[in-house]
Formats: C-alpha cells, structure tokens, sequence
C-alpha cells in the first residue's frame, strides 16, 4: 500500500521511520524510503538509530558491510572515519557489537531501493550534544562529495502494562490519549523540525523511544538544506492488532 510522496523529485533529503518489525510498522518504513528514492540514488544513507538512554555513548561501525537478504551494503568507512576523528565513539565490528533493531530493519528497504548506496550506522543517545554529531556528518559528508540521506529510527509511545506505562489506565480512552495528545506533542515536534525540543519532550513524556535518533535526524537533514517535514503515515499498533498493551509508529520526510 503506496502513501503519496510530498516534496519535490530531488528535493528529499531525510525521514524519520519506525522499528517495530514489518508485521505492525513497515509500510510506513518502507514508504519514507521509498519516497526518499524518487530522485537520483545517493552515495551514502545516513541511518541514526539505537535504544539509548541520556548517558549512554555514541556508537558506530566504520568497516565492512552490512549484511542482508538482498545483498550486503558497504559502510562508508571514509565517512566514518571523519566522525571518529572528532567525537568519541563506540567502534562496534562484525565481532563485536551489541544486538539492536533499529537500524538492522531499515537495511532491506535502503538494498532495494538504493541497491549502489553505501551506509553509516550511527547510534546517539538522547542528548543535546548529539546534534552536534549529526550536523557534523551531514557536514562532512558534504565536503567529500557526497550525495547524502539521512534516516532517524524510532517507535513512539510504548503503552500498557508491557511497558510499566498506564497514565490514562487502560481501554479506549487511552488509545485515544497516545494519538491525540502523547504522541501528537512528539510528531509536531518532529515536523516543525526542532531537534532540541524533541530531545527533551522524549525525556518527559516517554513518547519517543530512539529521541537522540530522531534529533540527529532532523538536524542532520537540516544541514543537508532541509526546511519542511511532511508526515508520510502514522497509527499504532492497536490499529492492526488491537491490545492494552500497544506502541505508535510514524513516518515522516525532510524536504528541501
């Protein structure tokens, strides 16, 4: 099922996708890239993404490729290396990382429709000192040439008892508490394209669960000449499967 694509051809330059698997969210995930591939392919796909909490570390993988069923997609080790220069960084490898969704689900979609693109797994945790990397990616990136996407992961609020989360009990009410209320204050963020304020509104009100994703996104984006967000899709996963426990996924692109 095809969502309508706004922006410009070659004005697309970013987007925020959701991780929970492709069962409940990947439509709106396969749709941001499908649209961020309506112009001509980029070198390199920027992917922010990890479960990170405020004193987490940065991460990265700055060699090899990326395995998957389509094919293995090459990191962009040049870019990589010009981060870790830079900042401090996690330096994970084929042998030596920690297991993590929210990037590994975006590889597929990003081999199919940009089947030459190299990629840069990147994980930032939610703090303002993580826009600063991201610009500087989008930065750098830039002075070597490249044509660059950037995609941010993340789920939106995780309500019900799985998750120790019931401000509004559980039911109806509550379904209509994350969408109207919880989950709109973060996606308004997001398509106003405030990075800080994403930051903090996910430290508040739980509504975010890869904010340092979606910040170093939305500011990495704005580097590369983003100035207007558009959402692609959203709903949550009540409304495939319906649950007092239930999670909520938007899709949106940065344009320049």
């Amino acid at each position: 099922e095809q969502s309508p694509c706004p922006g410009g051809r070659e004005g697309l330059v970013g987007g925020i996708v959701p991780h929970a698997g492709w069962y409940y969210s990947g439509k709106i995930a396969c749709n941001v890239i499908r649209c961020l591939a309506q112009g001509s392919p980029p070198d390199t796909c920027v992917v922010f993404g990890r479960h990170l909490h405020p004193g987490s570390p940065n991460f990265i993988m700055k060699d090899g490729s990326l395995q998957t069923p389509l094919g293995d997609i090459p990191i962009d080790g040049e870019l990589a290396a010009a981060l870790v220069e830079q900042y401090p960084f996690t330096v994970e490898t084929a042998g030596r990382y920690e297991q993590d969704n929210t990037i590994e689900l975006q590889l597929p979609f990003i081999k199919y429709f940009f089947p030459e693109t190299m990629v840069l797994p990147v994980g930032l945790p939610p703090k303002t000192d993580s826009l600063a990397v991201a610009r500087t990616a989008a930065r750098s990136a830039r002075a070597m040439g490249r044509k660059c996407v950037v995609l941010g992961s993340t789920d939106l609020t995780h309500y019900g008892m799985n998750y120790g989360y019931t401000p509004k009990g559980v039911g109806e009410e509550a379904v209509k508490w994350v969408k109207q209320e919880n989950d709109k204050r973060m996606v308004d963020l997001i398509l106003s394209m405030d990075g800080e304020g994403v930051v903090r509104e996910s430290l508040r009100n739980q509504n975010a669960c890869c904010a340092g994703a979606v910040g170093a996104a939305i500011e990495a984006a704005r580097e590369l000449g983003a100035v207007s967000a558009e959402e692609v899709a959203y709903f949550t996963s009540y409304d495939v499967r319906p649950d007092t426990s239930f999670v909520g996924y938007v899709g949106v692109v940065f344009f320049i």
